[in-house]
């Protein structure tokens, strides 16, 4: 049940009216959690049995940290449990791969059978959300929710479910304590986010998928023109895509009267690779940078044991992305890139002589470049497009100009956002004009199929 399918709408035009009238007695968590997962159960009802397995097992062991102590092993147990889930369910295929690639290397003959499981939808966002909750309390940042209906509620809030943001307990249990104030303004701005991230995600993200498929799969078919077109549509689409689903789940979440945190803050205007990490899904950025890269020593150990921290931690969040060596590299890729420019990025020099618009295009001609790896199919595809790019001849690549004209003006939007005429955006009746002319161009020009959220597969 995706947010942009007729199902979604049924779905929530049933629980919406009920949750009104629930949510201020003892049932409104109730139904919220009953809600939550049946929407999560329409994917697959076995999925049930995980997400509340992760949610029991950290719910208990913070249980027994408060009331009998031993928080390090229970806190281990926490964290080792949730590690397993996501080792099991998303990693085991490509371990077994790669060790039957090792034995035959080895000359020996014996393949260990690869074991056929389906990655469980929104399996490592609940997971890490989950987990946080288990350390921040360990750290004292965080008291023990002793309910937990609360607490599985927490974990498994439907709108954020499936693709983020990642949420810290700190913010949202306090939310799901009181009850959520549901005001028109609410709905008005809810609404508001949804047909946004609706528009970015049917109009914008599949509309480019057309032409980023087409490419993605032959790519030895291509010549530079149409390879460089690509690998820039994939850059906005997969942006376009996951904002889109952020947005969604943000409006929906605000016409509930929760307030989710900001995931993506216009990351292709960012000035250095630093800024982009910190503007580009940020929930889960802040969630490595919280519980990987400072728990490994941060910048507290010198010059040397920082870049291997920052280069461990980028690396780490590749390999979250996916069970495939591409993802692996372009890990690698980002964490070469911020390991090289982190000092020059410091210099009064690169801060007050290098232009800004000079340093936007070369973080987004960075980020660009690396999508390439992100988006192959495999390692030996990453290469062909590399090569191809660089090498091949100059040939029509036959791209829609309308796929153009709405990325140029979504960037002069973001770049009119981010500049003295902030204002003008933030007017009432510029915003609902904006609005108005997506709902418009949806009437109108939407495709009809209906593609799942790239995020999903991880």
């Amino acid at each position: 049940m995706l947010f942009h399918t007729w199902p979604f709408v049924l779905f929530f035009l049933i629980v919406y009216p009920t949750y009104l009238v629930l949510k201020g007695t003892r049932f409104g968590l109730c139904w919220l959690l009953a809600a939550s997962y049946f929407f999560y159960a329409c994917f697959s009802p076995l999925y049930l049995i995980l997400i509340f397995y992760s949610t029991f097992v950290d719910y208990t062991a913070v249980t027994i940290m408060d009331k009998w102590g031993r928080r390090k092993l229970w806190l281990l147990i926490s964290i080792v449990n949730n590690v397993a889930l996501l080792g099991f369910f998303k990693y085991s295929g490509f371990v077994t791969e790669n060790l039957n690639v090792l034995l035959s290397s080895l000359g020996i003959p014996y393949a260990i059978p690869t074991p056929g499981i389906l990655l469980p939808v929104g399996i490592s966002f609940y997971v890490f959300q989950s987990m946080s909750y288990t350390i921040d309390y360990y750290r004292g940042n965080i008291e023990r929710e002793k309910s937990l209906i609360r607490y599985a509620a927490f974990v498994s809030l439907f709108p954020r479910l499936m693709a983020g943001p990642i949420e810290r307990a700190k913010n949202l249990l306090p939310q799901l304590h009181k009850t959520p104030t549901v005001s028109v303004q609410n709905i008005t701005d809810g609404l508001s986010l949804f047909v946004v991230g609706f528009f970015k995600k049917v109009a914008l993200a599949d509309y480019m998928a057309l032409y980023v498929n087409k490419v993605y799969a032959a790519p030895e078919q291509f010549q530079s023109p149409a390879l460089i077109l690509g690998t820039f549509l994939f850059c906005w689409q997969i942006y376009f895509d996951f904002s889109g689903y952020t947005d969604m789940a943000r409006g929906v979440a605000r016409m509930m009267g929760f307030r989710l945190m900001l995931n993506f803050n216009n990351p292709y205007l960012a000035s250095s690779l630093g800024d982009f990490w910190s503007r580009w899904h940020i929930s889960l950025s802040s969630w490595f940078k919280d519980y990987v890269y400072i728990p490994l020593g941060g910048n507290r150990k010198g010059t040397f044991n920082t870049y291997k921290n920052m280069f461990l931690t980028m690396v780490i969040s590749g390999l979250w992305h996916g069970a495939a060596w591409t993802f692996v590299i372009w890990g690698v890729a980002h964490a070469l890139g911020r390991c090289l420019t982190r000092e020059l990025e410091r210099t009064s020099f690169y801060k007050e002589r290098v232009p800004k618009l000079v340093k936007q295009l070369f973080v987004f001609t960075f980020v660009t470049f690396t999508w390439i790896f992100f988006r192959a199919e495999s390692i030996t595809d990453a290469w062909v497009i590399i090569a191809r790019i660089f090498t091949s001849g100059f040939a029509n690549p036959y791209c829609p100009l309308l796929m153009l004209a709405l990325i140029f003006a979504v960037w002069l939007y973001q770049f009119a956002y981010e500049s003295r005429l902030q204002w003008v955006l933030a007017l009432r009746p510029v915003r609902v004009a904006i609005v108005v002319l997506m709902v418009l161009y949806l009437a109108i020009f939407a495709p009809s199929s209906e593609q799942a959220f790239i995020y999903l597969q991880f």
